[in-house]
């Protein structure tokens, strides 16, 4: 048994125009479905994509506090010309630049209209045939157990381990990595971006969460600032809001 990543999970409180934003910055579309702005490939909303990891941009009526996100997603980028760019179309479509102690580095740190941080990369061998998103990162203080833990939930397969971080990717080398980056600070608001997964056809979405909770996962109760959850939502060993879905 396992489950598979579907889709980052966007809080917005414009959801249609962050959605907008990003199917624009990815080179998406957007797709409306009841109150939620679904961002995927263009040919129509499929849940999962076979190769990309959507994005769910989710109503709530809270505006994102100052506090940086723990969860954060990487752009990918085939040339400095490239990044260039995006960098630019980015900042015309309501991007913004933002320091988050990154100090001198080849990559650009922009936030979305709504605040939510994201790096657009210089190009980097290992992320290119990943499509517009290198990765998903996670901010944890234990890169390695975390990584672990999300090894044995989901699909994914540990890719790398270094002193400072762990990947994971699909079994098949495709689509963007899921990346737990070492930080020194801890979780001290609720997740304001956050993975979002489905069970495979046949699976017992009960088990599955009965399952997590033996890995070490903990009960969560997002409340109204969860925006609309079918599924059970929980937490990692390390503090990560996640959801998982129910089959359609």
């Amino acid at each position: 048994m396992a489950l598979r990543p579907v889709q980052v999970n966007i809080k917005a409180v414009d959801s249609t125009a962050v959605g907008r934003f990003w199917a624009e910055a990815l080179g998406w579309s957007a797709y409306g479905h009841g109150a939620t702005t679904y961002v995927g490939p263009a040919g129509g909303l499929v849940r999962p994509d076979p190769v990309a990891l959507g994005i769910a941009v989710v109503p709530v009526p809270e505006p994102k506090t100052a506090t940086k996100n723990r969860v954060h997603l990487d752009l990918a980028t085939t040339s400095e010309a490239h990044q260039t760019e995006l960098v630019a179309r980015l900042r015309a479509l309501g991007a913004r630049p933002v320091d988050v102690g990154q100090g001198d580095v080849p990559w650009t740190v922009l936030a979305d209209p709504e605040g939510n941080e994201f790096c657009v990369l210089e190009p980097r061998d290992v992320y290119r045939d990943t499509g517009p998103i290198a990765a998903v990162v996670v901010d944890c203080t234990d890169p390695q157990a975390t990584a672990r833990f999300w090894a044995e939930a989901t699909d994914r397969t540990l890719h790398e381990v270094a002193g400072e971080g762990a990947a994971l990717r699909s079994a098949q080398g495709v689509g963007p990595y899921l990346e737990f980056l070492r930080t020194p600070d801890v979780k001290t608001v609720p997740d304001r971006v956050r993975l979002d997964l489905l069970p495979y056809s046949g699976d017992d979405e009960k088990a599955e969460v009965a399952r997590l909770r033996a890995l070490g996962a903990t009960d969560l109760d997002l409340g109204r600032g969860g925006g609309d959850v079918a599924g059970t939502c929980l937490a990692d060993p390390a503090g990560h809001e996640f959801c998982v879905l129910t089959l359609p």
